[in-house]
């Protein structure tokens, strides 16, 4: 039996039939998308126990969703099928040659088929888990609604990626991220969901800007320090994103059949970009939610009262204790971070916070270290796909003659060393923007930040290829 027909039973989103479309084509379908999603994100789950979410909110920003909402699973089955996968093929236990068409699409069809089953997968897991809680009967009726959510965020994901303005998934993790920046600053709801500027003096804020405000009111001193330097860590980590995606190295190229005119083909200091780090929070985050199920499985065996899967459960208590989501103890906790800072200020800082600011830092650079190399790999972003990409384009180095090897050893001085920089530094200012705090968690701050800027490039780019068809005809796009 061929493996691949089983791909062409799977429904996916049509290609459009011009090979590159307009911008207003592509702005309309980007904000159909966004809508979709928004709109998504406020459908409650129906059947779902009132109580059971608080322990896994803090994991919304990574997975681009709303638990809760019929859209509960996120981006999580897109990410841990493209981590599995990446990992599988960069230890070359499956090999899958991604520089040719037929290699690409049974790659995009394994991912598929991985997609799908992380879907029912983690539907499943989160209902008989306890991770969320369904009414009693409404077991089954919550799983389907998980898994017609997850589909939603695939296929509009795949609308994203042929019909719209760069990846499903980055924007969704935009969208979420920036829904609360702006909650976290101008919040005016207490914690009870009282309105504070009904009562300003006496009715405490959530958002930060009110909170300085108020603060100032009463002269609270703790408390306005805390709000100030969350806001100024916020302002600190967007400028210093900015200018690291501003870092690239330019190489010259000349039109082989146009004397005098050439270009600089640029190459991001981040040459993987946003990936290794989306890659690796959505990891440590799986882990962390993982602790989290495992232990609630597990709380009957504490009460005498072990069924099968408690006691099953119970083997894996060592992915850690939860407090209100928070790992405290466990593998779960060395892999998570503690804003370092709000701890000094308020004189609750210790050394086993500093061994797991350590710990987390360590593991971030690695773990996008790896992913890096891998995505560059896998997505025909190597120097071989490189060369060929501008070759095809009638371009060559400036004062070397036109040869794909030539451009290929080139390009080999500069991909990989950036590849493997680039991971390190993104993971060590993600680290770091976690460790530090921010508005919303530094790790997501600095997601939104750089989707953000790339969202702004294929913008530009798409703008100036529409006010120069001459130029894209030329270019044989």
């Amino acid at each position: 039996m061929d493996f691949r027909k089983i791909f062409n039973f799977i429904p996916e989103v049509i290609k459009p039939e011009d090979k590159k479309l307009g911008f207003n084509v592509k702005l309309k379908w980007t904000l159909i998308v966004l809508g979709l999603f928004f709109v998504l994100a406020n459908i409650p789950l129906f059947g779902l126990s009132v109580n059971a979410l608080s322990r896994f909110e803090y994991l919304a920003i990574l997975m681009g969703t709303d638990f809760g909402s019929i859209i509960s699973l996120g981006i999580g089955p897109i990410v841990m099928a493209s981590i599995i996968l990446q990992l599988l093929t960069g230890a070359q236990i499956v090999n899958i040659d991604t520089s040719t068409v037929e290699g690409k699409k049974f790659f995009q069809g394994v991912q598929k088929l991985l997609v799908f089953f992380f879907i029912i997968f983690e539907a499943i897991i989160y209902v008989v888990m306890n991770g969320l809680q369904p009414e009693p009967g409404f077991a089954g009726i919550v799983i389907t609604q998980l898994i017609l959510g997850g589909l939603a965020i695939f296929y509009m994901d795949d609308l994203m990626q042929k019909w719209g303005l760069g990846s499903g998934v980055s924007m969704f993790i935009a969208a979420g991220v920036s829904w609360r920046l702006f909650t976290s600053a101008f919040q005016f709801l207490g914690p009870q969901g009282q309105n504070c500027l009904m009562d300003f003096r006496n009715t405490a804020c959530s958002g930060k800007v009110f909170v300085v405000i108020q603060s100032l009111m009463t002269q609270q001193s703790t408390e306005f320090i805390s709000a100030i330097a969350a806001i100024i860590t916020t302002v600190v980590i967007f400028l210093a994103v900015v200018w690291a995606q501003s870092l690239k190295v330019e190489i010259p190229l000349s039109f082989g059949r146009v004397r005098g005119y050439g270009i600089k083909w640029p190459l991001s200091f981040f040459y993987a970009s946003v990936i290794p780090v989306i890659l690796t929070a959505a990891l440590i985050a799986n882990f962390q939610l993982l602790g989290g199920l495992v232990e609630n499985a597990a709380a009957p065996c504490l009460e005498g009262a072990c069924s099968g899967m408690a006691q099953f459960a119970s083997y894996f208590t060592f992915l850690g204790h939860f407090v209100n989501g928070q790992a405290v103890s466990g593998f779960s906790f060395w892999l998570g971070s503690t804003n370092i800072l709000e701890l000094i200020i308020r004189g609750g800082f210790s050394l086993i916070y500093l061994g797991q600011a350590i710990t987390h830092t360590l593991v971030f650079m690695l773990l996008s270290t790896m992913f890096a190399i891998f995505w560059v790999k896998t997505s025909g972003m190597d120097s071989k796909a490189q060369a060929k990409k501008i070759a095809s384009s009638g371009l060559q180095v400036a004062g070397f003659r036109q040869d794909i090897r030539i451009l290929e050893s080139i390009l080999d001085r500069y991909i990989m060393p950036l590849t493997v920089m680039g991971g390190l530094a993104i993971g060590l200012l993600a680290s770091i923007a976690n460790l530090l705090g921010a508005l919303v968690a530094g790790t997501a701050m600095l997601l939104v930040i750089m989707i953000m800027y790339q969202f702004y490039q294929n913008i530009a780019q798409q703008h100036s290829m529409d006010m120069n068809p001459a130029m894209k005809k030329f270019m044989g796009n």
